[in-house]
């Protein structure tokens, strides 16, 4: 998983610039997303790491994952693809990402970053008084999405929602947690890791290169060493804490609950946040490390 991208919120997005992007991108002959395939004693299960939001139109699809979703019995997302899923994480996000008693976004912030936060957000179209009564992982969602709008990402498009409309009927839908964990994951943080985490997305906004466009180029290669670099590497370096409860410790877990279903049969589509699969920490790695038979990157 993206560290920006614990809640579906969308921005205000540039159409032209979806169109250059996806222009670029189908230059890279025979290029695709990374995926993974485990092998159990009975059942086999097909591991693909999703970029939330894409530019409108992208042809991503690998073979292997569109083969395997036309057969398969099982279907794992991070949170349920339902109405009533979108509808609790929009309550639970105006009931934990915003303040209450008269305190206010600013009151968070330092003078240096009270100037970032009205700078940057201007950048990326987004009000900064609209951002006064979010707690800072709530303004660090809403900018980093718009950030990523402007790069191109679609709110309307993404992988998970690709997935769950191509999954046949007959395939049974499950999830590794529910909408009060994820917003937990960003809701507890300290006050201190979420600042933290919205410096970083200030120095997206403020680099003269786009982290998202760089990111969806990576993964529509397959390079999981840049993946890394760009996903990875720069949350377990500047918020290590908030790195091991979003990444390390829910892949733990969720390999448990992998562990349980590769026990049984039939054939199982695995889509989480492509941050879960890479690095040393990753699903796929804790597996191998198991002793559990892992083909791909």
């Amino acid at each position: 998983m993206r560290r920006r991208t614990g809640l579906a919120l969308a921005g205000r997005l540039l159409a032209a610039t979806a169109v250059l992007v996806a222009g670029v991108l189908a230059g890279t002959a025979r290029a695709q997303p990374p995926v993974w395939i485990v092998k159990g004693d009975h059942a086999t299960m097909i591991l693909f790491g999703s970029l939330h939001v894409l530019p409108r139109g992208l042809d991503w699809m690998p073979p292997v994952l569109s083969n395997a979703l036309a057969t398969s019995d099982e279907v794992w997302f991070e949170l349920p693809m339902d109405a009533a899923t979108q509808a609790r994480i929009g309550a639970l996000a105006r009931e934990r990402g915003l303040f209450k008693s008269g305190e206010t976004l600013f009151g968070a912030l330092d003078p240096a970053q009270r100037d970032r936060l009205t700078r940057d957000a201007a950048k990326v179209g987004v009000e900064p008084r609209a951002l006064q009564t979010l707690r800072p992982w709530l303004a660090d969602v809403v900018l980093s999405l718009a950030l990523d709008g402007k790069s191109g990402a679609d709110g309307a498009d993404g992988v998970e929602a690709r997935i769950e409309a191509l999954a046949p009927l007959a395939a049974r839908r499950r999830a590794f947690e529910t909408p009060e964990q994820q917003i937990a994951l960003l809701a507890d943080a300290s006050t201190a890791e979420q600042v933290a985490g919205l410096e970083s997305t200030f120095d997206d906004i403020e680099r003269k290169d786009s982290v998202y466009r760089r990111l969806l180029t990576a993964w529509m290669t397959g390079d999981v060493a840049r993946l890394k670099h760009e996903v990875l590497d720069p949350l377990r370096r500047k918020t290590p804490d908030l790195y091991a409860r979003l990444i390390a410790d829910r892949n733990r877990r969720w390999v448990a609950a992998i562990d349980d279903r590769l026990a049984q049969g039939g054939t199982v589509v695995v889509v989480v946040g492509l941050g879960h699969l890479i690095g040393p920490d990753g699903v796929p790695a804790r597996l191998r490390a198991q002793g559990v038979r892992v083909e791909g990157p």
